[in-house]
């Protein structure tokens, strides 16, 4: 079993609007949407989505992860975890793998300034093929923490631009006419 594992933290300064950014993150279709793809996102229940990732490339493989998570709000934070997953295609290959996926972020306010403070972590763990056991262990770790550290990167530059972007879009559109005056 080969573990590879990738994590990635960050740190937002957001504008201030009338409605805090704790409103929006009680959004989480919305937000979810913000942070990947929606044509890669499903929506299983309140709360639980089913994310198909692009294809990564891994040695001779390319490997379609599909993982369940969980966003929900819990104190004024963000929490994401992941509930399951599969690989899509390579059925064999998905009995010998798992994902985890936990992430946080968190809205912190000091002297008026709202920023948000994140966390992610990766990891995944996979019972690689008997042709790939002739590959020195750290070439394999050392590619596939490269292929994690990048999917969290992708997710992060999305925080990064869309989701203030889409904070902003949420909390600057008027209130819908039935809602004026109640």
């Amino acid at each position: 079993m080969v573990r590879f594992c990738a994590s990635q933290s960050v740190s937002i300064e957001v504008p201030t609007f009338s409605v805090p950014i704790e409103h929006y993150f009680s959004q989480t279709e919305r937000l979810v949407h913000a942070l990947v793809d929606p044509s890669q996102v499903t929506v299983l229940g309140e709360d639980i989505f089913r994310l198909r990732m692009r294809p990564l490339r891994f040695m001779m493989l390319a490997l379609e992860p599909v993982t369940d998570i969980r966003v929900w709000l819990c104190q004024g934070r963000v929490m994401i975890q992941s509930q399951g997953c599969y690989l899509s295609g390579h059925e064999s290959l998905s009995n010998r793998f798992s994902l985890d996926l936990q992430g946080v972020l968190e809205p912190l306010t000091s002297a008026g300034k709202t920023t948000l403070s994140g966390q992610a972590d990766l990891q995944v763990r996979v019972d690689l093929p008997t042709a790939f056991r002739l590959t020195p262990k750290s070439i394999l770790e050392t590619t596939g923490n490269g292929i994690l550290n990048g999917v969290l990167l992708t997710i992060k530059q999305r925080l990064l631009h869309r989701l203030v972007a889409d904070y902003e879009t949420w909390a600057t559109q008027p209130l819908p006419v039935s809602s004026v005056g109640q």
